[in-house]
């Protein structure tokens, strides 16, 4: 019969590296708080030295470190060093034990949780809990501490919703969240406002005149480089992409809009764009402005002229590289009118203007259509512009007067007033009425029907209010035309040659071609619509004949008004 000898398990630890004993065993603790509150940091300290004490005290432990990290989320491991360090530390055979206060102060996450202590299980590492009671080297252990991490991270979840709630609420009253403060503003942490900062508005004006005036954003970041100007954290050489950022920032107009980004969980912490997904919340008037909301408006539809336009599923890239880039459209077919040069390098080489379509397509798309060189173009804009300046001065300034005498008959302000008034009443209704209802005052059938009702109010005046506020809008941009338009027009002698500057802030749009007033084709006539509403048509084939009296000079409609 064969005999077999037990050989007793020893009690003491053993180094598996070098097989020696180990009298006493090794403890370190983890403490973390994730705020840097007074609180929190008294919690730190409080928690750092009771561990101290806890280990020192026990003649079986032998005390290894305290690993601390303060000011920082528990949802993710990956950014907090000491936890790091000290899990480097234990998978080196430094650590016995590690004491945490709970699951909670460990991770807030039940994967991260698992993942650590099945890792430092595999090291023959404990990690005692103590407020959960948990050594995760005891049978029971993992199976306990499965369970609790996972309500320890639907805890984490549930004041992630519970903030990201409060934040819209906050949003909700126009309260502003999150980086407030831009290039050209300065955050007031008292009174929670953007005041402006004078000096580096000089710079977001010095963005929007260039871009406005025809100059791309490639060549704007290059001149504020040059100059040295600084963006708002310091640096010194910028980017297109910093300047289409400025340009795009509805801060410079006195607006605020929150919410254009979300947290996608409490987990990850990625943020995404908001495009739609979430609510957001667009406060208007908010603080002083920097730039006029024509300005603005109109930086904005240059650029997203420019920068993306779709045609038929393809982008189209607009050139910034020339004058009338984007700014003429065929009177025939509607279509842009592009940049051609023909015969090029030799000596009739010649910079001309012509039909897109008639270009892709071929001459027969668009028959009536004419290439017209571009110096007759300009040419043609210094007689527009000479016109204005001297022929049809009176013309001009009673035109102006006009459209302001029609735009101060008009008590849009008063209306608006009067309807956010409304508004507020109505919210105030709507608050009172659902107080009565929770206190069983009402009865749910009077409170469902008085809801509905009240509800319907509310929606009428607010898509009232959206009219006025689009009718406001319209109403400054055409009083910032009429201010532009002036500078320009009194202030400039007449033009000797082509000025681009002038051009860009005076023009809205040239047409390419028309008729006669016997209704016969003039594929060289060439109408400048001004952005006040004033046309002026020249004929492109004598770019230097003059046009009597204000036979060149008429007026046209705003869009969707006629201030006239």
């Amino acid at each position: 019969m064969t005999r077999v000898q037990v050989i007793e398990a020893q009690k003491e630890k053993i180094d598996r590296s070098s097989g020696r004993r180990i009298d006493k065993s090794r403890v370190a603790a983890y403490c973390r708080v994730s705020t840097d509150s007074d609180e929190q940091m008294n919690s730190y300290q409080a928690q750092v030295e009771h561990y101290t004490d806890l280990i020192k005290q026990n003649k079986k432990w032998e005390f290894v470190d305290i690993y601390a990290d303060s000011g920082i989320s528990g949802t993710q491991s990956d950014n907090r060093d000491e936890f790091q360090r000290m899990i480097a530390d234990a998978s080196n055979g430094l650590i016995d034990i590690i004491i945490t206060k709970s699951i909670s102060r460990f991770a807030r996450n039940t994967m991260d949780t698992l993942k650590y202590v099945r890792l430092l299980k595999d090291e023959n590492v404990a990690i005692i809990f103590e407020k959960e009671n948990i050594n995760t080297l005891t049978m029971n252990g993992e199976m306990l501490l499965t369970i609790l991490s996972s309500l320890a991270q639907q805890e984490s979840e549930s004041l992630s919703l519970n903030t990201k709630m409060g934040l819209k609420m906050k949003m909700k009253r126009g309260e502003m969240v999150g980086q407030a403060s831009c290039l050209g503003y300065d955050y007031d942490k008292e009174e929670k406002k953007l005041l402006i900062n004078e000096e580096e508005a000089k710079i977001v004006k010095y963005i929007f005149n260039r871009y406005t005036s025809g100059i791309g954003c490639f060549v704007i970041a290059r001149e504020l480089t040059e100059k040295g100007y600084k963006t708002k954290k310091g640096n010194t050489t910028w980017s297109d992409s910093s300047v289409r950022g400025i340009i795009k920032n509805e801060k410079y107009v006195g607006d605020v809009l929150m919410g254009k980004t979300f947290t996608l969980d409490p987990i990850s912490k990625r943020r995404l764009d908001n495009f739609g997904e979430e609510e957001k919340y667009y406060v208007r008037d908010n603080h002083e402005a920097i730039i006029s909301r024509y300005q603005f408006n109109r930086a904005r539809e240059i650029l997203e002229k420019r920068s993306r336009s779709h045609n038929k599923g393809r982008m189209k890239k607009y050139s910034l590289k020339y004058a009338f880039s984007s700014m003429m459209k065929c009177a025939y077919c509607g279509s842009s009118i592009t940049r051609r040069r023909w015969h090029s390098g030799s000596d009739k080489q010649k910079d001309v203007w012509f039909c897109t379509k008639a270009i892709k397509q071929g001459k027969k798309s668009c028959p009536e259509c004419k290439a017209v060189e571009e110096k007759i173009i300009e040419n043609a804009f210094v007689k527009a512009f000479n016109i204005l300046c001297t022929d049809n001065k009176t013309i001009v300034e009673e035109f102006l007067e006009n459209i302001e005498r029609e735009l101060e008959s008009k008590d849009n302000r008063k209306l608006l007033k009067k309807i956010n008034d409304k508004i507020k009443d109505v919210e105030n209704k709507v608050s009172k009425l659902l107080d009565l209802h929770l206190e069983d005052k009402i009865d749910k059938d009077n409170y469902e029907e008085k809801y509905r009702e009240l509800k319907k109010e509310l929606k009428n005046l607010r898509t009232e209010k959206k009219e006025l506020d689009k009718m406001e809008d319209e109403e400054i941009a055409i009083k910032d035309r009429i201010a532009s338009f002036r500078k320009l027009f009194e202030n400039k002698e007449p033009l000797g040659e082509f000025d681009r500057e002038v051009f860009t802030n005076l023009v809205e749009e040239v047409i390419i071609g028309g008729y006669k007033e016997d209704s016969s084709l003039d594929p060289y006539m060439l109408t400048f619509i001004f952005n006040t509403g004033l046309t002026s048509k020249i004929d492109g084939q004598k770019p230097t004949s003059k046009v009597a009296g204000n036979a060149g000079l008429q007026k046209c409609t705003y869009k969707g008004t006629d201030p006239c």
